[in-house]
């Protein structure tokens, strides 16, 4: 096969990109240098290769599709993936066409890598023609012959004799034609000049030339050359092939010289542009593109002198006049002194679709990837803390009523506010509240604004800009960003700065807020349920909590009980906390004895929930066994008697008409006075007072 393709010319060995030929078994028949440089395989290796060697994704199969796909299309190109000798893999464009050779079809491969697109850098250097060239002289009139020695090795002989007609003729397959030009030329002085075929195997190409020389009107002696052309003629045949493949590359060519006059171009300009060839062939480059100007092509044409090449992208014009976006790469060509340039034009119209595309697509996942970032830092902090509203400990119907108040409002979008005393567990009935929404697939993102500085709190709930104040190195998405399609839980609400309680107010009736040194505005879709342990009415009062965002906030509200109006569920909680500091201490508890049971339910728990577990956690540490009895870690004060915690009705009473005084300034008759309020008859009121002792001064003393 490597006689029939004769790929020995420098043209084709010279060429700055890699080409191999491929049968219809996938056999690479011929690689150039650029090739075997690129995937790291010697001359002789890459003729015993297949493509599925250097493409991991090609099977049998797919490579007979393949094929048939060329064979259908004449040329394709494509992105392909080569795995070289060492194992490393190059991501390279694929220009590929069938042609033919003596009657067998191939597939021609011209690759580039991606990366670098030195498609044809150089299309020809430098390229020579030697001519293997000899001289013979025929006398007519004795028959003798003397041939040079160029002629005699030629065809392999030292014998002059072996040039003469009768011998020479049998050397070559036409020998008919031969012997009849031969004797025109000795009969009738008729000059030819043509080129044979050998019997040789490799056959070889010779090209005779002979003319007669007269004396008078008498030919006297016919004059010849022999010259061997067989190279000549497979780069003649390789450079057919090589204009083929460049007519009908998709990339449009070009070589024009240094005042910008077009001197070549291949077809694909001719169907992209839109123009005839009769068009072309008069344009210059300004002509050919309109947006070239005189010192752009100087200043163009200097850099490739200097540089050898110039690799940029620009817009051409078709002839109706549309733009598409092209990359181009235009090299320098030296030819008998003289400076020409070839430009090769990509179209990468697809490219720049893709990389918008990209872009665009990479600022999506860059935006949801900081967003999980954030909601991953936030629940890793939190996963230790959830708790699911079946997780609840709880026997009575007191608290029983709470978890009611839960249930139903969980599936809406309510705004809910908790109130209670702190250590009631609100964060647990907010985590219950959103486990059992449908936002439960989104984040509960939990702030407690009594933990915040108060310089910090805006911008922990709506977020900062890189330099909106000193310390702000980055940006930062605030809790309502992170809780966006979720749940924000607002613990401690009234300790909210009253100047930020507007923004909350804002995103409560708009859904939106600015972020800290932002210029736009965020708009967010989230549920807020908030919590307190402060009487928000009387902060309304003194005027450090706004009215209207009370009402904003307080839609739902549940109250949570202490833990000494659920005294059923003390003993639940208290082994629920022993099993949970026993397991992590390494003790062996497994009950509370009766008695320790009894004085918890005396105990009046002044800090609820959160110190009843604190205590059974002192407890493991310092006692030991299986059953917890009492000890040092049970409290001694503040043991409830049967009437704490109640006040009698007498003094609930005399608190109440106290409220109402002081409400009206201590005026009791008229229509606006307590009398009025509380609905009973002035005489009433003031023998109620009198009863109860109440005075105007005690009133002053209990502001």
């Amino acid at each position: 096969m490597n006689n029939e393709l004769n790929v020995n010319g420098k043209l084709i060995e010279q060429l700055p990109f890699e080409m191999i030929w491929i049968d219809y078994d996938s056999n690479i028949i011929y690689a150039n240098a650029k090739f075997c440089e690129n995937m790291g395989y010697s001359k002789e290796e890459c003729r015993a290769l297949t493509i599925p060697d250097i493409n991991i994704a090609v099977t049998t199969e797919t490579w007979k599709n393949h094929w048939e796909q060329i064979n259908n299309k004449g040329c394709i190109t494509f992105v392909a993936t080569h795995k070289t000798k060492l194992g490393n893999f190059n991501t390279v464009q694929i220009i590929a066409q069938t042609f033919s050779n003596n009657g067998n079809v191939y597939i021609c491969a011209i690759a580039y890598e991606i990366q670098e697109s030195s498609f044809y850098k150089e299309l020809m250097n430098n390229t020579q023609i030697i001519a293997n060239i000899g001289g013979w002289e025929l006398s007519l009139e004795d028959g003798s012959i003397l041939a040079t020695a160029g002629a005699l090795n030629i065809f392999n002989t030292k014998n002059s004799l072996d040039l003469l007609p009768s011998k020479i003729i049998d050397k070559f397959k036409d020998d008919d034609k031969f012997k009849s030009l031969l004797g025109k030329v000795m009969r009738k002085a008729i000059s030819f000049d043509e080129i044979f075929e050998t019997n040789d195997s490799p056959p070889r190409f010779i090209r005779i030339i002979a003319k007669p020389i007269l004396r008078g009107d008498k030919i006297q002696k016919v004059l010849g050359i022999y010259q061997d052309v067989t190279e000549i003629r497979e780069k003649e045949k390789n450079l057919s092939l090589f204009k083929n493949i460049i007519d009908n590359v998709e990339d449009l060519i070009y070589v024009y010289n240094e005042k910008g006059d077009l001197l070549y171009y291949n077809k694909s300009l001719i169907n992209k542009l839109g123009f005839s060839k009769k068009e072309l062939d008069g344009m210059s480059i300004f002509d050919l593109d309109t947006m070239v100007t005189k010192d752009f092509y100087e200043a163009h044409f200097e850099i490739i002198e200097k540089k050898d090449s110039h690799r940029f992208e620009w817009l051409i014009e078709r002839k109706n006049q549309t733009q598409f976006p092209v990359d181009i790469i235009s090299s320098l060509l030296k030819y008998k002194d003289t400076s020409y340039i070839c430009s090769v034009v990509r179209d990468i119209t697809l490219k720049k679709q893709q990389e918008n595309n990209l872009n665009n697509a990479l600022e999506q996942i860059k935006s949801l990837k900081d967003r999980l970032e954030n909601e991953n830092e936030y629940l890793q902090e939190e996963i230790s803390k959830k708790i699911n509203f079946e997780n609840i400990i709880c026997t009575t119907n007191a608290y029983g009523k709470v978890l009611k108040q839960v249930n139903q409002v969980a599936p809406t979008e309510t705004t809910v506010l908790i109130t209670g005393e702190s250590g009631t567990g609100k964060e647990l009935l907010a985590s219950a509240i959103h486990s059992n929404s449908r936002r439960k697939e989104r984040p509960l993102i939990k702030v407690n604004c009594a933990t915040l500085p108060k310089e910090l709190i805006e911008s922990e709930l709506f977020g900062h800009k890189k330099g909106a104040f000193t310390g702000a190195i980055a940006d930062k998405a605030g809790k309502f960003m992170l809780a966006d399609g979720g749940t924000i839980f607002l613990d401690e609400i009234g300790e909210m700065p009253i100047d930020l309680q507007s923004k909350l107010l804002r995103v409560l009736q708009e859904g939106e807020f600015d972020t800290l040194g932002g210029m736009k505005t965020s708009k967010v879709d989230v549920r807020i349920i908030a919590a307190t342990n402060r009487k928000l009415e009387e902060m309304i009062k003194v005027g450090t909590f706004r009215e209207d965002l009370y009402y904003r906030l307080n839609v739902f509200p549940i109250y949570n009980i202490p833990l000494r109006d659920r005294i059923d569920d003390i003993p639940l909680l208290a082994h629920f906390f022993l099993d949970k500091y026993s397991s992590k201490a390494g003790k062996t508890f497994k009950r509370l004895s009766k008695k320790t049971i009894d004085l918890l339910r005396e105990y009046h728990f002044p800090g609820n929930i959160r110190e009843l577990e604190n205590l059974i956690e002192r407890a493991v540490i310092t006692e030991n066994g299986t059953t917890l009895n009492p000890g040092d870690w049970m409290p001694k004060s503040n043991i409830r008697s049967i009437s704490e915690g109640f006040k009698t009705f007498e003094d609930y009473q005399r608190d109440y008409i106290i409220d109402v005084l002081n409400h009206t300034d201590w005026r009791v008759s008229g229509p606006n006075g307590a009398a009025k309020i509380l609905n009973i008859n002035d005489k009433t009121l003031f023998g109620t007072m009198k009863r109860l002792n109440i005075e105007k001064q005690v009133g002053l003393k209990s502001e």
